[in-house]
């Protein structure tokens, strides 16, 4: 096959790298669509790391060079034999081969961190969500899915912050696309308020037109404005208000939709926006569907 379109989703351990990523690959299909992670290249297992004397988010607790060589095999449209780490149990486990589609979709901690990896995607993207929502989402599901008791996940966090600032924060600034989900202040503290989204559009890529959905009638679910990001670049800042009523997220959903290269006539799949069995943020939904674009602009 020809070069796939390599997209990199990026940020710290439970910033909702996976979520994000599950439902472009669904809305894409499996048969154009293959998603990999990238701490599938860990060196230790669970029970070996508690030895060594740096966390997964260092670099030297990986294989960054097989990961930099996957990449670019990938990159090439040439398949590769993958290492697999098991969260759940722990462990490493039997390598498998993948073998890249029209899209490859790598999320992970450190897909960004060196020049060589980021010289792989066509578009790359960080997870930026405020620490104390991704600590309760840390909490959550590493107590639930992963066997940790709530004292162990807050003593591993407080033992990786160094080394979050050192290497997992610092990709942020090679992402075309930034991505927070948090409340928006004044608009519902209850905790089922939906989240809403930022979403940093920087100018290394072309984003999608997007005036015809950003009207005075749909300013209540999305609205556009131009601000400083933290290094004092001037980016455009798309906010998704997640509190909107669910019927106008859907015209601006639809909107976009009409403008991929998809089969018209059809509504969005709903994998979009869906983060748990039952449950759908239209923010995440949004986001979805602006970085589906991306991707099939850059394979036209």
């Amino acid at each position: 096959m020809g070069r796939p379109v390599m997209i990199a989703i990026a940020g710290d351990s439970a910033a909702g790298k996976t979520t994000l990523t599950r439902g472009i690959a669904k809305a894409l299909g499996q048969d154009r669509a293959t998603a990999i992670c990238v701490d599938d290249y860990h060196k230790y297992d669970r029970e070996e790391r508690r030895s060594v004397p740096f966390t997964v988010l260092n670099p030297d607790c990986n294989y960054m060079d097989i990961m930099e060589q996957h990449l670019q095999l990938l990159a090439l449209g040439r398949p590769i034999l993958k290492p697999v780490y098991d969260h759940s149990a722990g462990k490493l486990m039997r390598p498998v081969p993948v073998e890249p589609r029209d899209f490859v979709i790598v999320e992970g901690l450190l897909p960004l961190h060196s020049k060589l990896s980021r010289a792989c995607f066509d578009i790359t993207v960080f997870l930026d969500p405020p620490e104390a929502i991704r600590r309760e989402w840390k909490l959550r599901r590493d107590c639930k899915d992963r066997g940790y008791s709530p004292e162990q996940v807050l003593a591993e966090l407080e033992r990786r912050e160094p080394e979050a600032a050192a290497y997992i924060r610092p990709q942020r600034q090679w992402a075309d696309i930034t991505i927070r989900f948090a409340p928006v202040a004044g608009h519902g503290s209850a905790a089922d308020t939906p989240l809403s989204a930022e979403i940093l559009l920087r100018p290394t890529i072309v984003h999608p037109d997007l005036s015809h959905v950003l009207t005075d009638d749909d300013r209540r679910t999305v609205h556009l404005k131009l601000i400083r990001d933290g290094d004092g670049r001037p980016v455009d800042a798309l906010h998704v208000h997640g509190y909107a009523p669910r019927g106008d997220s859907e015209v601006v959903e639809k909107a976009i939709w009409e403008q991929l290269s998809m089969d018209q006539g059809t509504a969005p799949p709903d994998s979009l926006g869906e983060y748990a069995p039952g449950k759908r943020s239209e923010a995440l939904a949004i986001a979805q569907l602006l970085l589906l674009w991306h991707l099939l602009e850059a394979r036209t």
